[in-house]
């Protein structure tokens, strides 16, 4: 099911399995994709890393990541454009920016509670029946559901991952992790980042360090490898540019990063990974 507004509002809400999971591969510009299993055992290629989901996670996916589907049960997909609802504009509605997307390297995983699962059915069945409606208020309901599933995501997210219960340092690592997401291809360092949040690196690494996370600087490391193995794996640019791309002024500094990191050379992963056999989908 689809509903397409007026002004390019997309949202799409469907239950797929092995049988029309192409879906999971298409990437719509500006669109943010929810994908709740439903069934036990499914696998998922994201940016070339294998990953496996059981029944009740819920997983969140940008526009660019890589999905490529290896063994899908049951999937109620949920996707939506930037037209329908903006999760930047309205984060103080859901609270969701840096969290569930746009939060550098991290995929976030949300496990439904067997006590939040009720309010995660009903939520759905009503989603699904109003867009089956045709009138007037059809899109201010869709986006008011579509607020209600992040924010129970969110809430859950949050307590699962041990976020601060002080509101300001747990906005504090939510807003760290969207400007990484911003900047991590001209901005290397916790300091530069500290100074754009108007705190001290040590007071972004003693909040990190309390709640478990990784450093400040694992996470901006991280979002930059995952942008280096994207570029290396699925596009056509040189080492040399991709080294550019991502904030190094020579490869040199680039394949000892990349490999102080990945244990290989850019040009190794890039070898290896063009060998990679992409197996069948399993039922």
């Amino acid at each position: 099911m689809k509903f397409l507004g007026s002004i390019e509002e997309y949202l799409q809400l469907e239950v797929i399995d092995h049988t029309k999971c192409d879906v999971l591969k298409e990437s719509i510009e500006s669109s943010l994709t929810v994908l709740w299993f439903t069934e036990e055992t499914n696998e998922l290629t994201i940016d070339g890393k294998l990953h496996s989901f059981n029944k009740n996670e819920v997983v969140f996916l940008t526009e660019f990541h890589r999905t490529t589907p290896k063994k899908i049960g049951s999937i109620r997909f949920l996707r939506f454009n930037r037209h329908f609802y903006c999760i930047l504009d309205h984060d103080t509605e859901v609270g969701c920016k840096g969290i569930l997307f746009f939060g550098a390297s991290q995929l976030p995983i949300v496990k439904i509670p067997k006590e939040e699962l009720d309010k995660f059915e009903t939520l759905w069945k009503m989603f699904s029946i109003e867009m089956e409606s045709n009138d007037s208020l059809q899109i201010e309901m869709l986006q008011m559901m579509l607020k209600r599933y992040l924010i129970l995501c969110a809430r859950i997210y949050k307590t699962q991952e041990n976020y601060p219960e002080k509101k300001a340092d747990s906005d504090l690592v939510r807003e760290f992790n969207f400007l990484v997401e911003q900047h991590f291809k001209t901005k290397h360092t916790v300091t530069e980042y500290a100074e754009l949040l108007f705190k001290s690196p040590k007071t972004l690494s003693n909040i990190f360090s309390k709640i478990g996370f990784k450093t400040p600087l694992q996470y901006i490391q991280d979002r930059i490898m995952l942008e280096a193995k994207r570029l290396l794996r699925y596009s056509t640019l040189h080492i040399k540019e991709i080294a550019f791309e991502i904030g190094f002024d020579d490869i040199q500094a680039f394949s000892r990063f990349f490999k102080k990191h990945e244990g290989v050379s850019p040009s190794e992963f890039k070898q290896n990974t063009s060998k990679e056999e992409l197996p069948t989908l399993k039922e």
